[in-house]
C-alpha cells in the first residue's frame, strides 16, 4: 500500500507540472494602471527581500522587478536621468503556507481522477508585510509607508498553477497587493514629497561616477 501511495503522490506532482496548467508569465509581474497626475522626480531603487527570500517561491530578483514595475508605471518619472533621493521597498514580515493536505489524501485515494478533472491539489498562502521609504538625497527619511497582502494561489491543472510557479506566484502577488495599499499613501503626500525632494537636490555622484554608474 506504501508503495502504491507513493507512486500516486508522484504521479500528481508531474500532473501539477503538466503544460496544461495555467501560465504564471503574463500575470507574476503585473501592476495596475494607477500613474499620479504629478509623478515623483527619479529616485535610486533598492530593495530589502527580508523574511521573502526565506519563503522559497520567490525568486531573489522578483521583488525588486515588481517594484520597479510598480514605480515606472505609477509613481516616479523614470525619464529623468537625474535622480533626487532614493526609494526603499523593505520587507518587513513574510510567512509562507501550503494548505489542502485533505485534497491530497482525496486524489490519491481515487487514484487522481479528481486532478484530471480540475480539483485542486493543494494551495499556496503567503502573508506579507512591507514598507517604503522615500528618501532624500541626504539620507533623510521624508516619508514611510505600509502596507499589507495575503494571497492564495491554488495548484490544478486547466484552472490552477504548478507546484513550481504557485508559491512563486503566491509570493509576488501578495507584496503586488501590499504596494497598491501603499501607493495611495504616496500620492497624498505627493506634492510635498516632490518639493522636498527637489529643494535639497539630486544625489551627488562619487568623482568618476556617471550617472548609469549607479
Amino acid at each position: 500500500m506504501n508503495t502504491l501511495l507513493r507512486y500516486s503522490l508522484f504521479c500528481l506532482l508531474s500532473l501539477a507540472s503538466l503544460a496544461s496548467c495555467k501560465s504564471v508569465d503574463r500575470v507574476l509581474f503585473r501592476s495596475p494602471s494607477a500613474a499620479f497626475n504629478e509623478r515623483l522626480p527619479n529616485l535610486e531603487v533598492t530593495v530589502d527581500n527580508g523574511p521573502l527570500a526565506a519563503t522559497e517561491g520567490s525568486l531573489p530578483d522578483d521583488p525588486k522587478i515588481l517594484f520597479q514595475r510598480e514605480l515606472s508605471q505609477n509613481i516616479i518619472d523614470p525619464a529623468d536621468s537625474i535622480k533626487f533621493g532614493y526609494v526603499k521597498l523593505i520587507v518587513t514580515s513574510a510567512t509562507a503556507m501550503r494548505k489542502g493536505k485533505g485534497l491530497q489524501v482525496l486524489q490519491m485515494a481515487t487514484l487522481m481522477a479528481p486532478s484530471l478533472l480540475g480539483v485542486p491539489l493543494e494551495y499556496y498562502q503567503t502573508n506579507v508585510r512591507a514598507q517604503v521609504q522615500i528618501i532624500d538625497s541626504q539620507g533623510e527619511v521624508l516619508g514611510v509607508y505600509k502596507g499589507t497582502g495575503t494571497s492564495t494561489v491554488r495548484v490544478a491543472m486547466y484552472h490552477g498553477y504548478s507546484q513550481n510557479d504557485a508559491g512563486r506566484l503566491a509570493d509576488i502577488d501578495a507584496l503586488r497587493q501590499a504596494l497598491t495599499q501603499i501607493r495611495p499613501q504616496i500620492e497624498r503626500d505627493s506634492d510635498v514629497l516632490r518639493s522636498r525632494l527637489v529643494a535639497v537636490g539630486p544625489i551627488t555622484p562619487l568623482p568618476g561616477e556617471t550617472a548609469s554608474d549607479r
